[in-house]
C-alpha cells in the first residue's frame, strides 16, 4: 500500500474496518471482477460476504441492528470496494441512500419496519427520480400518484435508471402529487414500494421489464420500473406527509454525491496502481517505460489527481458528518473526483498501450466504467450549476 489517498485522524475502529475491507477486496473481489463483469453476472457470493461483514448496515444506528458508523467511514469503505470493482459499490450505494432517507425522514413505524432488515441486507434498497423523458430536470417528472377518498394512492408512470432494480425489495420513487402548492417542488412525494426481487410483474401494478444493456457498470442490474394502477397505502408515504418528496430525495442525493466521489476515487486509485505497475514491467529502448520522462510525467499527474480527489471527498464527508450543509462540498467532490477519475483511467490506458485495448487486461474494464461516474447522481454540468449558485450566495455583492 503506497502513500496516496491516506486519511488522517481515523479512529482505531475505522482503521480496523478499512483494513478488513481492503483485505476482502484484494482477496475476494479483484481476482474475479473481470470474469464476472465480462459475463455481466451478478456477484452473489460477494454480496453474501458483504452481508456477513455488516457492510449493508454500516451507517444504520445500532438501535436498528446496524454498526452506526459515520458517512466518512462509509465513503472510505466504498472507495475500497470501488477499487476492486465499481459495480459492487453500486449495489450498496442505492441501498444506503434509501436507508439514509428512512433514517432522516421516515416515521418511527417505517424505521422499525425497514431499517433492521436493511442492516442485515435482507431488505435491499433502490430508488429513482429519473424518467425516460427527464434526468437531471427533476421538475419535469410525469409519473403521478392519485390520492383516493380513503387516503390510499394509485401510482401510474415509468421510472428509469434503477440500480438494483431487479434484486431490490424496497424501492423509493419520486412521484407527482397535486398538493396545490405554488411550487412544483412542493407537489412531489416519495413513496416506499415493497416488492419481490426479480423481473416481470413483481407485484400487482408494478413491472420491472429487465436489465438495461450498458457499455460498462455490468454485473449490477440497472432497470426501468413501470407502474400501472399500483395501489399503495398512506403508510407508504415516506415520512407520512405528502409534498416533501423533492427535499427528501435531494438530501439523499447529497450524500449519494459523496458516495459517487468515493467510487471515482477508488476507480482512479486502481487505474493508477495498474499503470505504475505496468510501467515498471514494460521495457522499450532498453529501459523501463517508467524511466521515460513522458511516462514519468503522466504518472505524476495521475498521482496528483488521485490525491486531490481523495482529500476533497473526505472533506465533503466530514462536513456532512458535522451536521453542516455540504451541497457545495459534495458537488465539488463529485465533480472533481469524476473528472479526475476519467483522466487517470485514460492515462493508465495510454501507458498500457495496445494491451489496454485487450479484455485480458483490467484497465479495459475500468475504461468502460469511468464514464458512468460523469453522469451518476447528476452530471458534471449540474454539479457546476450547484457550485456556481452556492458561490453566488456566499459571495453576494454588497453595496
Amino acid at each position: 500500500m503506497g502513500r496516496l489517498a491516506q486519511t488522517e485522524g481515523l479512529t482505531e475502529v475505522q482503521q480496523e474496518i478499512l483494513a478488513a475491507v481492503r483485505e476482502f477486496v484484494d482477496n475476494e473481489i479483484i481476482p474475479v471482477a473481470n470474469t464476472l463483469e465480462h459475463a455481466d453476472e451478478y456477484p452473489t457470493k460477494i454480496v453474501e460476504q458483504m452481508q456477513e461483514m455488516g457492510i449493508f448496515g454500516l451507517m444504520i444506528p445500532e438501535e436498528y441492528g446496524g454498526i452506526g458508523e459515520s458517512l466518512l467511514t462509509y465513503a472510505l469503505v466504498v472507495e475500497e470496494i470501488a477499487r476492486g470493482w465499481m459495480s459492487v459499490s453500486g449495489i450498496i450505494n442505492t441501498h444506503f441512500i434509501v436507508a439514509y432517507m428512512l433514517l432522516q425522514h421516515g416515521t418511527d413505524d417505517q424505521k422499525q419496519r425497514y431499517l433492521p432488515r436493511m442492516a442485515t441486507g435482507e431488505v435491499r434498497g433502490a430508488f429513482s427520480m429519473s424518467e425516460p423523458g427527464c434526468g437531471s430536470d427533476v421538475a419535469a417528472i410525469t409519473a403521478r400518484a392519485t390520492k383516493r377518498e380513503d387516503g390510499s394512492f394509485v401510482l401510474d408512470g415509468q421510472k428509469m435508471w434503477l440500480t438494483n432494480g431487479g434484486t431490490s425489495t424496497l424501492v423509493a420513487v419520486l412521484m407527482k402529487t397535486d398538493e396545490g402548492a405554488d411550487s412544483v417542488y412542493r407537489n412531489m412525494t416519495t413513496f416506499l414500494i415493497e416488492k419481490e426481487p426479480g423481473f416481470g410483474e413483481v407485484r400487482p401494478g408494478l413491472t420491472i421489464p429487465g436489465k438495461i444493456d450498458k457499455m460498462g457498470y455490468k454485473g449490477v442490474d440497472t432497470t426501468e420500473l413501470v407502474m400501472d394502477g399500483l395501489e399503495l397505502s398512506a403508510d407508504d408515504v415516506l415520512g407520512g406527509d405528502t409534498g416533501r418528496g423533492f427535499y427528501q430525495m435531494m438530501d439523499g442525493v447529497e450524500v449519494g454525491r459523496v458516495n459517487v466521489a468515493a467510487r471515482a476515487c477508488g476507480l482512479a486509485q486502481r487505474a493508477f496502481e495498474l499503470g505504475i505497475d505496468y510501467a515498471q514491467q514494460r521495457e522499450t529502448f532498453g529501459k523501463q517505460i517508467a524511466q521515460h520522462q513522458a511516462v514519468m510525467f503522466r504518472l505524476a499527474d495521475m498521482a496528483t489527481k488521485v490525491e486531490s480527489a481523495h482529500q476533497m471527498m473526505i472533506m465533503a464527508a466530514r462536513k456532512k458528518d458535522s451536521g453542516e450543509r455540504n451541497d457545495l462540498e459534495a458537488g465539488m467532490a463529485k465533480y472533481l473526483a469524476s473528472e479526475h477519475c476519467r483522466d487517470v483511467v485514460e492515462d493508465s490506458f495510454r501507458i498500457h498501450g495496445g494491451y489496454g485495448y485487450s479484455k485480458e487486461y483490467e484497465i479495459e474494464r475500468l475504461y468502460r466504467e469511468a464514464p458512468m461516474l460523469l453522469i451518476g447522481e447528476g452530471t458534471a454540468d449540474i454539479q457546476r450549476m450547484i457550485i456556481g449558485r452556492r458561490l453566488l450566495e456566499d459571495y453576494k455583492r454588497r453595496g
